[in-house]
């Protein structure tokens, strides 16, 4: 990480999950409910927070080979009973949000969560008005971390990633399609980066939560 501050951005594109909402318990409550299905042992929550990062359509045919897509109608009908009673935001998003509306800030959001399921998501927070893009997996060609839905994300917006265009997210991926697409990586997690553990994609700033982030905007 470079010691020197970027410029102050001009857009943010955040992530979803475990960056503005809490959803690692539903994640790996969905994952599980395919692993018992297909008789595979079950993630703890950390396993999942270390291996389910990509979007579905990349990982699960890693996972379940041949029968991928039967594996994501269980995951997806897990999901769909009770992710939205679950949801709930990481502690000073709504503060972080509000504070960037104020200001006039172009917000985005990309995410490897399925469009809908993310769309009808932010509608239940009440947040479809702070965003002008939500892009999920499958709206673009490719999946985060290739560039795909950062190029929709900032369709509507006059400004190119390299124009002061800040990437919030809280994995490996999001700090990839950061790099990808030119826009300067920020990761906001508690623990700090372990030495190497983003080599090829380090992160410019590190923030432990909302809040920081907050402070440092």
């Amino acid at each position: 990480m470079s010691d020197a501050l970027p410029p102050p951005p001009r857009a943010v594109i955040f992530d979803w999950d475990n960056t503005l909402v809490d959803t690692w318990p539903t994640i790996t409550r969905c994952y599980n409910s395919v692993f018992s299905a297909f008789g595979m042992a079950h993630w703890s929550e950390d396993e999942t927070r270390a291996r389910a990062h990509g979007s579905l359509r990349d990982a699960f045919p890693v996972l379940f080979g041949a029968r991928w897509e039967e594996a994501r109608e269980v995951f997806y009908d897990t999901f769909n009973a009770c992710h939205l009673a679950a949801l709930r935001p990481v502690d000073g998003a709504a503060e972080l949000l509000r504070d960037l509306v104020a200001r006039g800030m172009y917000l985005a959001v990309v995410s490897n969560k399925t469009g809908h399921s993310l769309r009808a998501e932010v509608r239940h927070l009440g947040w479809d008005a702070i965003f002008t893009r939500v892009v999920g997996a499958t709206d673009a060609p490719r999946d985060k971390p290739a560039p795909d839905p950062v190029t929709i994300a900032l369709s509507d917006a006059a400004l190119r990633p390299e124009d002061a265009v800040w990437f919030v997210g809280d994995t490996a991926v999001d700090l990839q399609c950061a790099h990808a697409t030119g826009c300067v990586p920020v990761l906001v997690r508690a623990a700090a980066p372990a030495p190497d553990e983003f080599s090829a994609y380090p992160p410019r700033l590190h923030v432990r939560n909302c809040h920081a982030l907050r402070a440092l905007m």
